[in-house]
């Protein structure tokens, strides 16, 4: 871990991992709400399809921006590998959005923000669980990725 801090080439790559990471949770929740508030799809599913499609962002821009050097496996191996990786992500996002989003439906639908409607305060709790999710993950993704996926890079 201390190599991480200490090296600048590791600290250069954690803050591209990091603002790749920044794009995902756009494309993540622009898709989320997308899906939630114009086709009416269900919070969760919509979570799984939003999740797939940062998924897909963040593997082209980790795969040519992050980790340009990273070119000794093949792409397909490493989206493989990547994609493993991000579903075991899915596997532990899933169930803590779920039951977050429930958690926070019920005090949201318990208090009086600002008037909001209820509609309103059940998307602003959809997308604090969303956050609180990806949040989590978010470590998960980093360092199994950078130890597994791209363990080509000199360090």
């Amino acid at each position: 871990m201390n190599r991480f801090i200490t090296n600048p080439t590791e600290r250069g790559r954690f803050l591209r991992f990091a603002m790749v990471g920044v794009i995902g949770a756009i494309v993540d929740f622009g898709t989320f709400n997308l899906l939630t508030h114009t086709f009416s799809v269900k919070p969760v599913t919509a979570s799984i399809l939003s999740f797939t499609a940062a998924i897909v962002s963040n593997f082209i821009w980790n795969r040519f921006w992050t980790y340009p050097d990273s070119r000794s496996k093949p792409i397909v191996r490493q989206l493989t590998q990547f994609a493993a990786i991000s579903v075991m992500g899915l596997l532990i996002r899933t169930p803590i959005f779920a039951f977050m989003d429930h958690q926070l439906i019920d005090v949201a639908q318990g208090i009086s923000l600002f008037s909001l409607s209820v509609q309103q305060l059940e998307s602003l709790a959809h997308n604090l669980a969303l956050a609180c999710a990806v949040g989590i993950v978010m470590f998960w993704n980093f360092f199994v990725n950078r130890f597994w996926t791209y363990n080509d890079v000199v360090r």
